[in-house]
């Protein structure tokens, strides 16, 4: 288990190395970074709980999501979107 000053300390990170300027919090790429962050989190606990349908209907809206918003990265910034996946491991 985290504690809540770590969350918070990990997801100010996140911002730290995604954002696009000084005081971004909400671009495509902070969003998507911290629903990866989500994502993988979860599924760190739907691997020792497997039955756990409301956590698995939760991820499945979180990675629609993070689908959604790297389909409009792709879209209006194609460099962002390829240096994103990069980092982030997506799209193997």
């Amino acid at each position: 288990m985290t504690t809540a000053a770590q969350e918070a300390t990990a997801r100010q990170e996140i911002i730290e190395k995604f954002r696009t300027h000084e005081g971004d919090t909400g671009s495509a790429q902070v969003q998507i970074a911290l629903l990866t962050y989500r994502i993988n989190h979860i599924n760190e606990h739907m691997k020792a709980n497997k039955k756990d349908h409301h956590t698995q209907r939760g991820l499945l809206k979180l990675v629609g999501r993070r689908n959604r918003l790297l389909r409009y990265l792709k879209n209006t910034q194609e460099e962002a979107y390829k240096k994103l996946i990069g980092e982030l491991g997506l799209r193997k």
